[in-house]
């Protein structure tokens, strides 16, 4: 019987051996599928991913401050509105519409407080007039009205940036977890800004406001640097004086009153480097029946090319109504100075020449160069010096006499350093800009910018130069600087002003008493100190 073979389990089917043949020609002419390149989809670097999630974050914020970052709160009479908005520099701004609004610089951070003053509430205003004696109360209701409103203010700033935040950040990476991550930090930068805000926060900024606004209204709102200096206990005060101005301002009668200074303050408008420009005296004019001016300090530079044929420019000095105390400038010529002398109000003053006019005690010299073509002749640093020197030698001569003299006044800068020691105030200008230094012996030199915006060269630059002047406020019985205020008119007339007020350091609370006057023994030096205040 023949054998029948036995199949190898481990011996390939033959035709399975030719369909396997038969597949392995069939991918042979086929190309192989590519592989994804893995090395190009590389995941965001981290860096990157926290700068996008940080604009976010402060886009959405910043967003939600927009939307609901404000409170109507009542602070004392007054319906306003709060808003926190971004800023570099921080501060407080007060708008007291359409007459300006206040500046303070409250603190550093990179959120600012704005105050809307939407309207003033006529029953409450009418309590004040009626019952004046409830304005002493006044200071504790606007501190719980204020401390009240900046805590709701807090806590809808909060939401706020923590909404917004997070919505624009769910928007934008589909996330919960990236979304929840945005308003984290939002939250948390909301707190580093508030606490910044608390470490820097500076009550005494109600002393030193800056006004923008309507020229006619600065005195108002600013406020009488008497009470300023004087009345000055803890923030909650000022804070109230600040609210009563600008209930003065929305009085029921909607006109503004008269500006009522304090009768023991000596007010002196400083003016210099008018240049012959006609606007100049209805702008002198505004401010000395604004601030109901006492006396006016010109520092010379009145006139362009100091010829006779300008001398009818200066009439309008008889109008002004109070008395002119005049040096002369570089571009004053002795012909000026002469038409000048004849008219009543005015004081030429020269020589280290001394009057008393309002009270106070005046000193000054002309400058001893006369430059109409604005050429600088030569040693002529040294012939301001010695102008300086001389005029520091009447100043001595004044105070052995036993009639100190109580401000000096000079056209040059240099000139007036050299009076350092022998009075308390120097006044100058030349330069077309305002300053302040105390100098080395205790001088304070103030400097006045140009009252004409430099005259004629105000159209020589890309933009016009600006109008300035200062009201300097004086103690009558010390006759010491107690504040001023320097304005700052747009070039070419324009109506709208920037008034900021200063204090001498000796005046602000807490500083040590200074002395009443430099000592006449003291010696001058030209040396200024780098201190400005």
């Amino acid at each position: 019987m023949p054998r029948v073979p036995v199949a190898d389990p481990n011996r390939p089917h033959p035709r399975r051996g030719i369909r396997r043949a038969v597949h392995a020609v069939a991918l042979r002419g086929r190309s192989p599928r590519p592989r994804p390149d893995l090395s190009l989809a590389h995941e965001p670097r981290p860096w990157a991913r926290a700068a996008g999630l940080v604009a976010v974050v402060l886009v959405g914020a910043w967003l939600g401050l927009l939307v609901v970052g404000n409170v109507r709160a009542p602070v004392g009479p007054m319906n306003t509105t709060m808003t926190l908005r971004p800023s570099l520099s921080g501060g407080a701004k007060i708008n007291v519409s359409p007459l300006g609004s206040l500046e303070l610089d409250s603190h550093i951070g990179p959120v600012r407080l704005d105050v809307n003053v939407d309207q003033l509430d006529p029953v409450r205003s009418q309590a004040l007039v009626d019952h004046p004696e409830r304005i002493s109360g006044l200071q504790d209701e606007v501190a719980h009205d204020v401390e009240h409103g900046t805590l709701d203010l807090a806590v809808r700033s909060c939401v706020a940036v923590v909404s917004g935040a997070t919505a624009l950040g769910l928007a934008v990476y589909r996330r919960p977890r990236r979304a929840l991550a945005a308003g984290g930090l939002a939250l948390t930068l909301l707190a580093a800004s508030g606490a910044t805000a608390y470490a820097t926060w500076n009550p005494q900024s109600v002393l030193e406001p800056k006004f923008s606004g309507l020229l006619s209204s600065a005195p108002s709102v600013v406020g009488n640097a008497r009470s300023i200096v004087t009345e000055f206990d803890v923030y909650q005060k000022e804070l109230a004086r600040l609210v009563t101005n600008v209930t003065k301002l929305y009085d029921v009668t909607s006109t503004l009153p008269a500006y009522q200074p304090d009768p023991t303050t000596i007010r002196v408008l400083h003016v210099s480097d008018i240049h012959l420009n006609p606007a100049s005296w209805k702008i002198i004019a505004s401010l000395v029946e604004q601030y109901e001016v006492d006396v006016i300090v010109d520092s010379g530079d009145t006139m362009d090319h100091g010829t006779a044929a300008e001398n009818g420019f200066l009439d309008p000095i008889e109008d002004l109504g109070v008395a002119y105390v005049w040096v002369r400038g570089n571009h004053d010529s002795k012909a000026t100075q002469r038409y000048l002398e004849r008219m009543e109000n005015v004081h030429v003053l020269d020589d280290g020449r001394a009057e008393t006019v309002a009270g106070l005690r005046f000193a000054g010299i002309g400058d001893p160069q006369f430059t109409p073509d604005r050429s600088g002749a030569p040693g002529g640093n040294a012939s301001e010096e010695l102008a300086g020197a001389r005029l520091a030698s009447a100043l001595r001569d004044q105070r052995a006499k036993g009639t100190p003299v109580d401000i000096a006044i000079a056209h040059e800068p240099s000139a007036a350093r050299e009076t350092d020691g022998t009075v308390p105030l120097v006044l100058c200008g030349h330069l077309h800009h305002q300053g302040t230094e105390v100098l080395k012996y205790g001088t304070r030199l103030r400097m006045e910018g140009s009252t004409g915006g430099s005259g004629l060269r105000a159209v020589e630059g890309k933009h016009p130069a600006p109008i300035e002047a200062s009201i300097l406020y004086l103690d009558r019985d010390s006759r010491r600087l107690q504040a001023w205020d320097a304005i700052r008119l747009g070039g070419l007339g324009q109506t709208t002003a920037e008034v900021s007020r200063h204090l001498p350091e000796e005046n602000k609370p807490g500083a040590a008493p200074s002395p009443s006057a430099p000592s006449p023994s003291t010696p001058s030096s030209s040396a200024a100190s780098p201190s400005d205040s």
